[in-house]
């Protein structure tokens, strides 16, 4: 579904990401893993269509995304969910949720998606009037997944969903990503820090240092790798 080869960026000259390869398959829930600074959230917003590339290609079912501006890869079918979540604050739940439906231009289909995303988030129907500035910190996460599936990706990106959540809420939302990809075979990447939790539920991962790719694997063959556990797992 998604391979990126050789991927090079660089901001003002200086190398972020250094000839990253990597590849999700429909259906995959795969996790993109590494500590703070490690080129993550960079390789994102590259396939998201937010940052120039130095080199490298970047196709998604077949089709080159290279020089595509965001609103075009979104409209191919790649929805990202940003780290901090970059809600509208001040617009109500139902008013950011349509915000993330602008490509769909048929009603019927707004409201399908929205139907599905109450159905997902049955709090978020209950907060639809209320401003997204006022939710919690783990109810404007599943808004920001909410607004994103409003597009109706064939593949979900999001960028640190666990940041500043309490560990309970960690798990609610790593919980949902898994539900989404189980019940919804909706194909998912996942960067984060977490790199326990991301492991666990993730088919395959990639771990990320100084932006390289330096291991990748099934999610529980990593876990129980000697660099994991001893960089990350602190074991």
């Amino acid at each position: 579904m998604l391979s990126v080869k050789q991927l090079r960026v660089s901001y003002d000259e200086v190398p972020a990401l250094m000839n990253v390869s990597l590849e999700v398959h429909e259906g995959e829930l795969v996790a993109l893993v590494g500590s703070n600074g490690a080129g993550k959230s960079t390789f994102l917003r590259a396939v998201a269509g937010l940052m120039k590339l130095d080199e490298g290609e970047i196709t998604f079912m077949g089709e080159s995304l290279v020089g595509l501006p965001a609103f075009q890869v979104v409209r191919r079918g790649i929805a990202l969910v940003p780290e901090g979540r970059r809600l509208f604050a001040r617009m109500s739940v139902y008013e950011n949720l349509l915000a993330g439906a602008t490509i769909q231009k048929d009603p019927q289909a707004r409201e399908k998606s929205l139907a599905e995303v109450y159905e997902m988030f049955p709090l978020l129907k209950e907060r639809a009037n209320q401003r997204a500035g006022t939710l919690s910190g783990g109810e404007q996460q599943m808004l920001a997944i909410g607004r994103a599936l409003m597009s109706r990706p064939r593949l979900l990106m999001l960028d640190e969903p666990s940041l500043g959540l309490m560990p309970l809420l960690v798990d609610s939302i790593l919980e949902i990503l898994q539900r989404l990809n189980q019940e919804r075979n909706m194909t998912i990447l996942l960067v984060e820090q977490n790199v326990r939790e991301a492991l666990e539920i993730a088919h395959r991962g990639y771990v990320i240092q100084s932006g390289r790719i330096v291991m990748e694997g099934k999610g529980k063959e990593l876990l129980a790798s000697d660099l994991i556990r001893r960089a990350y797992l602190g074991i």
